[in-house]
């Protein structure tokens, strides 16, 4: 097993993975897309972990305020679940934030991702409001981590 830092790029298979599974969760609806320059540092960066040779699980974070960073494009292969790999790859993400000078890492997902909420709750991820492009979402969930 290998944890990488990567090109968003690099990561596109991944992330559209990400895309199909969310489009079948929560149904059609404008894909949210990512400009990858958002994931350069030093105020960004992108993972990939990747086991006997294939791509596997990613997650990014980027520059929201000079204060706050935020996780994007977390996602874990089906067949690859189960293995810890979120965890491992929100542990990077959490430890890049705090290298890069944020204070917050905050988030979003939905209420269709119960796994995901798990995970980011037993990581100490605490709830916060609803921001920007997710205020208006009923289904969104948001939350923050003090760095």
């Amino acid at each position: 097993m290998e944890l990488r830092s990567v090109t968003y790029e690099q990561a596109l298979p991944l992330v559209d993975a990400l895309s199909s599974e969310l489009t079948i969760r929560y149904g059609g609806g404008p894909a949210s897309v990512a400009d990858p320059s958002d994931f350069v540092p030093p105020y960004g960066r992108f993972f990939v972990v990747t086991v006997d040779g294939q791509d596997v699980a990613c997650g990014g974070v980027r520059r929201l305020t000079d204060e706050i960073g935020e996780v994007k494009r977390m996602y874990v292969e089906p067949s690859a679940r189960g293995r810890g790999l979120s965890r491992l790859v929100l542990s990077e993400l959490v430890a890049f934030a705090r290298s890069a000078g944020y204070r917050f890492l905050w988030l979003e997902t939905g209420l269709r991702q119960p796994e995901a909420i798990a995970l980011y709750e037993s990581a100490g991820f605490a709830p916060i409001d609803k921001y920007g492009q997710y205020k208006d979402e009923p289904e969104s969930r948001c939350y923050s981590l003090a760095l």
